[in-house]
């Protein structure tokens, strides 16, 4: 299990969790502020991917105004063949983005706010001098590529706005296309949207293939713009490691690998089961997690399909045994209830029992709530057994039932 990455984790959930205080860029200044520059300014590159650029190599200057610091200056060059961040600056930049460190961490980091923009300001190079207007000209080429260039950059200083099925596409998720989930998704998730939350999603993809995988990852990174992502599979996917997305290696069967798992990276707000589909899988995973999820929380399941399906560990006769995917969902249903059930004797509620909240199924995939399941139950003086039993038979055969 990776712990190289923890130091930047850190440095980047202390400026998600200071991103709207407003005091931010005092605190953040305190120390050293040029990590916390460093890592705003990665953050800004990375989103860089979701808005188009120019089509040449464009160097953005940052100009960022740090309490009792001074300036911090930075470079980020977007392009066709990717983009750079580095610490620097040049002489007489095409683009100069001027922030002071508290507008910028709150317009990158921050929830989505009416003032984000309001503490910057754009500087473009200035024209030459008096020329006749030729749009072939190498200067006029340049400074639209320029324009493109300071466009794409100021979307990406904000948190994507766009649906997550556009990132699905975008990043070559099956979420979408292959399967039909996004919508779902975004009907539960988009409450988390804006809050700053801790992600897991069990299978990355690509399966043996070191740098293959990790669309649904960057999808999940993008969506939740506050979010740290962590992606569990039993391949080293390390390659795949960027700010904010954390890739780490293990068997999702392992139930003492996963509670070591949550003592390290959790607890969690969202965690999704795309991994191995093995109903016994499936059911290790949720027994060993779901107590690391957060209140308030949810936990998703994909691909029920495969518990009908004897060679993954389902069974397509019996469709109530708990062994199954399916079967165990519908456990929870009956946990859900629990209050309300007949019970031979004294009777004590599971973890489950008293902490799924709500479970929402649809085609092979599921959402499980997690909260305090403290509902009152039905009124004691209702009869538990059925009504209809004790009456005469005419009574019966009507379904007339007398209080």
């Amino acid at each position: 299990m990776p712990v190289h990455d923890r130091p930047q984790a850190q440095l980047i959930q202390r400026v998600l969790a200071l991103a709207d205080a407003p005091d931010a860029g005092v605190r953040l200044a305190a120390g050293n502020p040029e990590p916390v520059v460093a890592a705003t300014i990665a953050e800004v590159a990375g989103r860089t991917v979701l808005y188009p650029g120019p089509g040449s190599p464009v160097t953005v200057q940052f100009e960022v105004d740090v309490p009792g610091s001074g300036q911090i200056p930075y470079l980020l060059t977007v392009g066709p063949d990717g983009r750079q961040a580095r610490p620097g600056r040049v002489d007489d930049p095409w683009v100069c983005l001027r922030y002071d460190l508290s507008a910028l961490v709150r317009d990158v980091f921050g929830p989505s706010d009416p003032r984000a923009g309001a503490g910057h300001e754009v500087v473009m190079k200035d024209e030459p001098g008096p020329a006749e207007y030729k749009p072939d000209d190498p200067w006029m080429v340049q400074r639209d590529e320029a324009t493109r260039a300071a466009y794409q950059v100021l979307q990406a200083c904000g948190p994507y706005r766009g649906d997550l099925t556009a990132l699905a596409l975008r990043f070559g998720s099956d979420k979408w296309g292959g399967h039909w989930y996004t919508p779902h998704y975004e009907r539960h998730l988009d409450r988390y949207r804006d809050q700053p939350v801790t992600v897991l999603e069990i299978g990355i993809g690509g399966y043996h293939e070191a740098d293959a995988g990790g669309s649904s990852l960057r999808m999940w990174k993008h969506y939740f713009h506050r979010s740290m992502v962590y992606g569990l599979d039993v391949y080293d996917k390390s390659l795949l490691d960027e700010p904010r997305l954390t890739t780490i290696r293990g068997d999702q069967a392992d139930p003492a690998f996963l509670t070591d798992l949550a003592a390290r990276y959790g607890p969690f707000d969202i965690v999704v089961d795309d991994g191995s589909h093995v109903s016994s899988h499936v059911i290790t995973a949720f027994n060993a997690l779901f107590p690391h999820v957060s209140p308030g929380g949810t936990y998703v399941v994909e691909d029920l399909h495969t518990s009908y399906w004897p060679e993954w560990g389902g069974n397509g006769a019996d469709l109530a045994d708990p062994a199954t995917s399916v079967g165990f969902l519908k456990t929870l249903v009956d946990g859900l209830h629990h209050r309300d059930r007949l019970h031979d004797g004294p009777y004590e509620p599971s973890y489950t029992d008293r902490s799924v909240t709500g479970i929402h199924l649809y085609h092979n995939l599921a959402f499980i709530e997690k909260g305090r399941n403290a509902e009152q139950a039905n009124a004691a003086w209702r009869p538990r057994h059925d009504p209809m039993r004790d009456l005469p038979a005419p009574h019966r055969e009507y379904g007339e039932v007398r209080d």
